[in-house]
């Protein structure tokens, strides 16, 4: 008959409770919740907002079953989680009208969400919950697309406005100096100082192509020059602004509190985003609003386990 040293068995056993242990968590499912974050970059959400809210609920007869208040960084969130999913909808309807007086202008953000209904005790020893993506836990989908034109022409515009300078510091005559659709027209007195200023440009400017030409309007017949980026330069300002705008989501989903959010790249101009557990499908659309340089169209699913 085989038989192990004693520690053996009491490494196994130690295995099996522990592994029992951080799997509690996953038994005991999701509470509906309501959780108030900061809806401006002015207003912050402090360890006192926990006791207004408490007050809150308290003077309207809405009982929870914990409260609690989370900081992620600058950013602070109280949450409270509910008996069931009527108490927790007029709830979410007593904070709002309490803290956010004016609609039109909100202060908070007050959201729905789903949150580990699983003791304290075994959060505290970081036993938590397995975190599951839309097809399981059901939450948000939206598909977002970035206005490239939009970033183009702020880009052009930026350009405009350095060449103007440009021309200005090296003291060269220019009759205007203006964005017309994706490109920079400059349109001079003379040849001469058309000249002066190409090679002006081409020294500076590497990232552009400038083609001469004739002026049409207000300054017909005069000599221009008319800039256009260059297939690379174009691609990077279109990359910035995805890189620039999927920063800002991850931003503004940190002050949802949402747990494994995905945010990434589809395609050459969309951005997809995933919020698991997410119940409230319009208020992360109300509360973020459109960031520059997104298109105001979004694209929402709300998607259920």
């Amino acid at each position: 008959m085989n038989r192990y040293p004693l520690w053996k068995y009491l490494t196994v056993l130690v295995a099996l409770v522990l592994g029992f242990l951080y799997t509690l968590p996953n038994f005991f499912g999701e509470a509906p919740a309501v959780q108030v974050s900061s809806a401006k970059s002015t207003v912050k959400v402090e360890p006192d907002m926990q006791r207004q809210v408490q007050d809150i609920l308290a003077q309207a007869g809405i009982a929870n079953t914990g409260l609690s208040f989370e900081r992620n960084g600058p950013v602070g969130t109280v949450r409270v989680r509910f008996a069931d999913t009527d108490t927790q909808l007029l709830a979410r309807d007593v904070i709002e009208r309490t803290l956010n007086p004016d609609p039109t202008d909100p202060s908070y953000t007050v959201a729905l969400n789903l949150l580990p209904a699983s003791p304290k005790w075994l959060s505290a020893i970081g036993a938590n919950p397995m975190y599951l993506g839309l097809d399981l836990r059901g939450g948000v989908h939206f598909l977002l697309q970035v206005d490239m034109r939009g970033a183009l022409t702020a880009r052009y515009e930026s350009l405009a406005t350095e060449i103007r300078t440009a021309l200005r510091e090296e003291r060269i005559p220019s009759a205007s100096s203006d964005r017309e659709g994706l490109s920079v027209v400059v349109v001079f007195p003379d040849e001469q100082a058309r000249e002066r200023a190409l090679a002006l440009f081409n020294n500076r400017y590497n990232d552009m192509t400038f083609t001469p030409g004739i002026s049409q309007g207000m300054n017909s017949g005069k000599p221009q020059l008319t800039g256009e980026l260059e297939p690379g330069a174009i691609a990077a300002v279109q990359n910035a602004a995805l890189k620039q705008n999927i920063t800002t989501l991850h931003n503004r989903v940190n002050e949802l509190g949402v747990a494994e959010p995905v945010i990434q790249q589809q395609g050459a101009d969309r951005i997809v985003v995933q919020l698991p557990g997410v119940q409230d499908v319009a208020r992360p659309r109300t509360s973020w609003g459109a960031p520059p340089p997104l298109k105001s169209a979004w694209s929402m699913t709300r998607q259920r386990p």
